[in-house]
């Protein structure tokens, strides 16, 4: 089990993972296809071309999945119960062909259930970035964890 339980995440903490995840033309146009997204911007390169950016942007909703994905071996794998819930989730910079996400994880808040003693709720803040180190995706997650058995 690579997650960590509840009380193994301290506020404060930092996770950076590995590694990074290139995205490409098949992945965006898949992704924007298998969730019924027919933006221009994603899956019409023409359109694109014609846009502001001059090209096809990668879908924001991979993206935040990406971010999320390279936590979870670092996090929650095998150790959440499930998520609660997103909030506050930003796409400063837009991703394209080509780039590699990179992602990171604070642990931000952490709290006992009220409903569920047996497990603990832990926000997390992900933010990813390219490979120009620029911010492209944050997000706040909240996850209710395991505890240790005792």
């Amino acid at each position: 089990m690579a997650g960590k339980l509840f009380e193994e995440l301290a506020v404060g903490q930092v996770f950076q993972h590995q590694p990074g995840r290139t995205v490409t033309e098949a992945d965006n146009v898949f992704f924007s296809c298998l969730t019924m997204n027919p933006q221009p911007l994603h899956v019409d390169f023409h359109a694109a071309a014609k846009a502001e950016f001059g090209k096809p942007l990668v879908n924001s909703l991979f993206t935040l999945g990406v971010a999320v994905g390279l936590s979870v071996g670092d996090t929650t794998l095998g150790t959440t119960v499930g998520n609660l819930g997103f909030e506050k989730v930003e796409f400063p910079k837009p991703v394209f062909h080509g780039d590699t996400i990179y992602s990171e994880t604070e642990v931000v808040e952490k709290r006992d259930s009220k409903s569920r003693p047996e497990w603990g709720i832990v926000t997390f803040e992900h933010r990813a970035k390219n490979q120009h180190g620029d911010l492209v995706m944050r997000c706040r997650r909240a996850a209710m964890m395991r505890r240790q058995k005792g």
